[in-house]
């Protein structure tokens, strides 16, 4: 009796189905985020409550971290969970890093309580402000923010950036618009775990970065689409192979990568050269811009890339790898040093 019902229901009511699936999942989605909206502004409140409550006389001068402490346990005691001494502390700083609200109010559909947890950490205005509009427009998951921050991602695009770029690059994130703001110095594979010093040939390396492809990409940056691995180049009766082929659906070109265990030299910027000329001429069709080639070696000898390069494409780049995280406070020195020298000019 019921097939037969559902026999004769009408064509449209798979759309029926998919209809009210749809609103169900939208209402799942508003709801989560009426909650962490309500979280946060909850959390900025309290830490609001703290602020003003030792300012309003002699108790932070009193107590000082005491009187976290003491919110912690007396907080605890009536509410259970919520009030541990870590938490408190990050309602308190929530409140002292953003000040106004509204600054944080329209970003609620995008960050959770635990992002902000991850960029109230940040000391540095210009470099948290980074983070926060990235998170947003990559949509990365705090576990990715994690990452994110631990590898420097800010400090690795703005080391080789003047001060009008790197003050762009906080206020409106990555923008990708030319091959140059493709790349980092250096790029951070440590999500490979391989301890230093290590005995990897190009082959082992190239392997490991396609097994945790998901992880290369995001260290890529965006727009990157896999196309192949050991992609073949004939040219007369010999055969080549570029290491890694993507396509950068933003910059509309092919993006050509290989890997080098040590240093660059010279013949590798030249092999690089002719990949170029071979994807701009056999593999580009119509609307593909000229493809992008960088050779990723554990080390390069910048005088001699300079000199290898001489009148050879713009669209070529010598980039650096590195295994592990890199020395945060190198490349912010190394970053203060650009900005100073570009107030001198």
């Amino acid at each position: 009796m019921m097939e037969n019902e559902l026999d004769k229901l009408p064509d449209n009511y798979q759309n029926l189905i998919s209809q009210i699936s749809e609103t169900y999942a939208l209402g799942q989605r508003k709801a989560i985020s009426a909650v962490n909206s309500n979280m946060v502004e909850t959390y900025w409140k309290i830490g609001q409550h703290i602020i003003e409550f030792e300012q309003g006389g002699k108790t932070k001068a009193k107590y000082g971290k005491a009187l976290l402490a003491n919110l912690s346990k007396d907080l605890t005691r009536v509410h259970v969970k919520g009030f541990s001494l870590s938490n408190v502390y990050l309602m308190r700083q929530f409140f002292l890093v953003y000040p106004i609200f509204q600054t944080v109010s329209g970003k609620l559909d995008r960050l959770s309580w635990s992002h902000f947890c991850e960029l109230i950490l940040i000391d540095n205005e210009v470099e948290r402000q980074f983070y926060e509009v990235q998170s947003q427009i990559e949509n990365w998951n705090v576990r990715e923010l994690k990452r994110q921050k631990n590898s420097s991602l800010y400090l690795r695009l703005a080391v080789s950036k003047n001060k009008e770029e790197i003050l762009k690059l906080s206020s409106i994130g990555q923008s990708i618009v030319k091959p140059t703001d493709l790349l980092k110095d250096p790029y951070v594979f440590e999500f490979l775990k391989i301890p230093e010093p290590y005995h990897l040939s190009e082959t082992d390396l190239e392997k490991r970065l396609i097994d945790n492809l998901q992880h290369f990409l995001l260290e890529l940056g965006k727009g990157f689409a896999f196309v192949g691995r050991q992609y073949r180049v004939t040219l007369g009766n010999t055969h080549y192979h570029v290491d890694l082929v993507f396509y950068h659906r933003i910059l509309k070109c092919f993006v050509l990568i290989d890997l080098k265990k040590e240093k660059a030299g010279y013949e590798d910027v030249g092999q690089m050269n002719m990949y170029l000329g071979y994807f701009e001429n056999e593999e580009n069709t119509e609307g593909d811009n000229p493809p992008i080639g960088i050779v990723l070696a554990k080390e390069k000898d910048d005088l001699l890339v300079q000199y290898a390069m001489h009148n050879l494409s713009s669209q070529l780049f010598v980039n650096k790898y590195q295994l592990y995280l890199p020395d945060k406070e190198e490349l912010r020195q190394l970053i203060e040093k650009q900005l100073m020298n570009s107030g001198e000019e």
